[in-house]
């Protein structure tokens, strides 16, 4: 699945939703990040046509967007693994350069490992946030050919299965929070954002990856694809449960928070130990695949593809 489009339901306006994911990111790289990596902020300035700008236009919903806040991070995993994977690892394969365009309500965040896989490797999430209307057909102007390659998935932050029973949080269950400063939720009901009061909007995140490895490419790219539902579902629940804790702060509140939350953290990876492994196991993963192909051969890209199957 190269292309998929999940569309999040949420009962927030899309300037609630503006504060509450920032606040949200904060919170859980604090609560989330036990043995999380080292991060290097490398560019977080604004962006324009002639400063740090995309490789192609940002566009969405008939809407193209020029200017807003650039960031490079530069991601460093080599505690993620084993000494003599830190010894024998090719150089730079442990490193994972992020950048991202933020002109909410649009955004997008590329993925790469630029000093190993190259061109090998490149995971894409473009978001767009709209206040009412969660069936927009082609929300990020996909050109016909991609269009009919593309999946799209509804994420329900009241009814869908969580990926585990470790991801359960009964503070971050939509079905029994009910916040005190606007009186929303409990959310129940098959379909919840129908025939409400409630603010709806939704998030639509288009997910693109391409692994370029012959032999386990379309496994590993299910793999990641599968695991951006779950921090989609999990992340989305929180953002919602939090609702009174973020309810009401200014921009320039949230930012005051990330500026500390950024001392506090001494430059530990925002995504949290819990969240960067998520994204990132599929990766390490063939980081090992590489050193066992050194050692055994042919051999290993037959157990790797039984076993990513």
């Amino acid at each position: 699945l190269p292309y998929l489009c999940s569309r999040i339901i949420l009962p927030l306006t899309v300037d609630e939703y503006h504060v509450g994911q920032l606040w949200a990111v904060a919170e859980a790289s604090k609560n989330e990040t036990g043995g999380g990596e080292g991060i290097e902020v490398l560019v977080n300035e604004p962006f324009n046509p002639q400063v740090n700008p995309p490789e192609s236009p940002l566009k969405a919903n008939g809407e193209e967007f020029s200017s807003g806040q650039y960031t490079h991070k530069r991601f460093y995993l080599a505690r993620k693994v084993p000494g003599y994977v830190r010894l024998l690892a090719p150089k730079g394969s442990l490193e994972i350069d992020e950048k991202a365009w933020n002109a909410y309500p649009y955004c997008r965040t590329v993925l790469q490992n630029p000093k190993y896989m190259q061109d090998n490797f490149t995971l894409m999430i473009e978001s767009m946030h709209v206040q009412d209307n969660v069936n927009i057909e082609n929300i990020h102007n996909l050109p016909p050919k991609l269009l009919a390659q593309r999946e799209v998935i509804y994420i329900d932050i009241v009814n869908d299965q969580l990926h585990s029973a470790s991801d359960y949080d009964a503070t971050c269950d939509p079905r029994i929070y009910q916040s005190v400063k606007t009186g929303r939720g409990p959310l129940v009901g098959p379909r919840w954002w129908e025939n409400t009061d409630l603010p709806i909007m939704c998030a639509y995140k288009l997910v693109t990856c391409e692994f370029k490895w012959w032999g386990i490419q379309s496994r590993v790219e299910n793999m990641i694809q599968n695991q951006e539902r779950r921090i989609f579902l999990n992340f989305n629940r929180q953002v919602f449960c939090w609702l009174d804790k973020w309810h009401g702060l200014s921009m320039d509140d949230i930012r005051a928070i990330e500026n500390k939350t950024k001392e506090e953290l001494d430059e530990v990876c925002l995504f949290g130990g819990y969240k960067c492994m998520i994204i990132f196991f599929p990766f390490l993963l063939v980081i090992y695949c590489t050193l066992l192909i050194k050692i055994s051969g042919s051999f290993c890209l037959l157990f790797l593809s039984t076993l990513f199957g």
